[in-house]
């Protein structure tokens, strides 16, 4: 039996939105077919008349679920060198806090109307929560080594944890320029040659970075001498972080960048003629969190980049929500459509992440879970828009 949906606007995402759609699913969530208002008088069965628009599930392109105990932990607006300073101060505690605090946001994810997630991790904690979660997650098993001389333990530790989520979906990738060395960057390149292994990188998050690899300078400096970690081996490269190592990544895997506070227009013209595949993720709360700061989204459209939207995690943001991500834009980039942005939180994360042929867009055979977005203008989000899920 076929449960019909009717609502002012349905946003297939694959297609433009549709005035009083309607949109048919079986019990199980497939999409059984998408009617325009012409074509639904045709339907006999009963329908349920929802004020709002449908749209299909979220994807979460880049969260870190294993520090979602550090949420209010951690001060707003430090800039990135104190975070990571505090992240690393206090990640570490017991087990079953940790795991509590994942679990108790798995379900909110969930409640939020996000069906998968890329999520980074450091440890194989997340994996029971993963397990039995009832959302889709990737996870990004995350290589941090700045010392060359400790590049090949580092590489293979990370093996070692990518194969402890088994059979989960799991790759190996950078934490960011500022934390891999170039070999470290080398040995994930060879990997990558001869595996399967989607890529996600923070990038250009602060100025601290680009200060480093235009001239050795900054604040990260000071978060080196922390660690013990002496600089001898790396050299100014006298161009920005995400030039600098652009080379480094395999043509093989697609890469997603993350954050791209402080990316130039120069910056996206060599990532254009790179020939790579490279997507993009915001996760605007977390830079005004940290940085206090956001992309300048709009040199972003010109070339029509892929870019998805993350929630960063519960140390740099109050929640884990999407929609809370999209009212963002909305508030600081008005002239943003909604039919433009819905696609940042929907179809391309699903095709970043794989996972296109059953989430990403309501369309026939896909269970892409749907969401009702309320308070709204028309077809456009308002700051008082709210989310319910419907499957």
């Amino acid at each position: 039996m076929l449960r019909y949906l009717s609502a002012d606007y349905i946003f297939p995402v694959s297609g433009d939105p549709i005035k009083d759609g309607l949109v048919a699913l079986h019990q199980d969530g497939e999409i059984d077919a998408v009617y325009t208002a012409e074509t639904a008088k045709s339907i006999n069965e009963p329908i349920e008349r929802l004020n709002g628009i449908i749209v299909p599930g979220f994807i979460n392109a880049h969260c870190h679920l294993e520090l979602s105990h550090l949420q209010g932990k951690i001060p707003k607006n430090t800039g990135l060198v104190p975070f990571l300073k505090a992240v690393i101060s206090q990640r570490t505690t017991d087990e079953n806090e940790v795991l509590a605090a994942m679990e108790i946001n798995d379900q909110h994810m969930f409640d939020n109307g996000i069906v998968a997630v890329g999520d980074i991790s450091n440890n194989h904690l997340s994996k029971s929560i993963k397990k039995e979660s009832k959302i889709f997650y990737h996870t990004f098993v995350e290589l941090l080594g700045f010392d060359p001389a400790k590049a090949e333990i580092v590489f293979n530790n990370a093996l070692e944890l990518k194969s402890s989520f088994s059979p989960l979906p799991a790759s190996i990738v950078p934490h960011a320029p500022y934390s891999v060395s170039e070999k470290l960057f080398s040995l994930l390149r060879e990997y990558s040659e001869t595996h399967q292994n989607l890529c996600s990188m923070h990038n250009q998050e602060s100025k601290a970075e680009t200060d480093l690899f235009l001239n050795k300078s900054g604040d990260f400096l000071d978060f080196y001498k922390m660690l013990n970690l002496r600089l001898d081996f790396f050299k100014i490269r006298y161009q920005s972080s995400i030039r600098s190592i652009l080379p480094l990544f395999s043509a093989k895997q697609k890469t997603l960048l993350v954050h791209n506070i402080y990316t130039s227009l120069q910056d996206l013209a060599v990532v254009s003629a790179c020939g790579k595949d490279i997507y993009w993720c915001f996760c605007p709360n977390a830079n005004l969190y940290i940085e206090g700061r956001l992309p300048d989204m709009d040199q972003f459209l010109a070339d029509d980049f892929k870019i998805t939207l993350g929630t960063d995690s519960l140390a740099s943001n109050d929640k884990l929500c999407i929609l809370s991500e999209l009212k963002v834009i909305k508030a600081y980039f008005p002239e943003l459509s909604f039919a433009q942005t819905i696609r940042w939180a929907t179809r391309n994360g699903a095709e970043f992440l794989g996972i296109d042929k059953r989430f990403g867009s309501i369309e026939k055979g896909k269970t892409p879970g749907l969401n009702l977005i309320e308070n709204v203008k028309g077809a456009e989000l308002t700051l008082s828009s709210s989310l319910k899920r419907l499957i």
